[in-house]
């Protein structure tokens, strides 16, 4: 299968092709282009490009696609609709599955995959107001969450390790694990035996895990 990956829940734009193998449940995904840029303000200019980008690279046209994988957050509103709301306009297009998966269970999974670790796992994104998004992992499982809290509020413990944000990583006392945001390979793994089974994805639902900054004004008469 060739699978599109896309993840807008972090300030990085990430978008990959990625190869799966459809009969080998033991295959790990392989990424044949990937496109990841660290710009919070851009995710609406750059995304498309990227993935043409990768597209172009992969010797690939849009029509080669299987499947499509994106990101759902936990993540801000503005930056997590755009990846979003791309996928599902390209799966619409195309008329092919799109799948959601958790953006931190990607982080999670890229972790196993790069470090081949089952230790107990604690995963944080930055979720903006002096707070974070995380969600802890056992035996590459998630476990617990994901929430939104201050850092103060998440106990290390009992995770071995820690990977996610840089800079709220370093607010926790355990060894820290260089992956910081979801890849293409990442992505695709948390969905792979979705993927591999055929089996229909579920609507695609933002975990954006607050209520939105914008209300609804009040009906005032004229």
């Amino acid at each position: 299968m060739l699978v599109l990956a896309v993840d807008t829940a972090t300030p990085a734009v990430t978008s990959g092709v990625v190869r799966l193998d459809r009969g080998r449940d033991d295959a790990r995904p392989e990424t044949v282009a990937a496109r990841v840029l660290d710009n919070p303000r851009a995710h609406a200019e750059v995304l498309t490009p990227q993935i043409l980008e990768c597209l172009a690279e992969a010797g690939a046209a849009p029509t080669d696609l299987d499947a499509i994988v994106v990101g759902i957050g936990p993540g801000p509103f503005t930056g997590l609709r755009v990846g979003m709301a791309t996928a599902a306009a390209f799966g619409d297009a195309l008329g092919i599955p799109v799948h959601g998966v958790c953006s931190l269970d990607a982080i999670a999974a890229d972790v196993h995959r790069e470090h081949g670790t089952d230790d107990d796992l604690l995963v944080v994104t930055d979720a903006r107001r002096r707070e974070i998004y995380w969600a802890r992992y056992s035996g590459g499982r998630r476990v617990e969450g994901p929430e939104v809290r201050k850092p103060a509020d998440v106990p290390a413990e009992p995770s071995v390790r820690v990977a996610g944000s840089p800079s709220h990583v370093a607010l926790f006392d355990l060894p820290a694990v260089d992956v910081q945001t979801p890849s293409p390979a990442g992505l695709v793994t948390v969905a792979a035996d979705d993927l591999r089974a055929g089996a229909e994805p579920e609507p695609l639902v933002p975990l954006y895990l607050r209520r939105p900054d914008a209300v609804e004004t009040a009906n005032r008469r004229a």
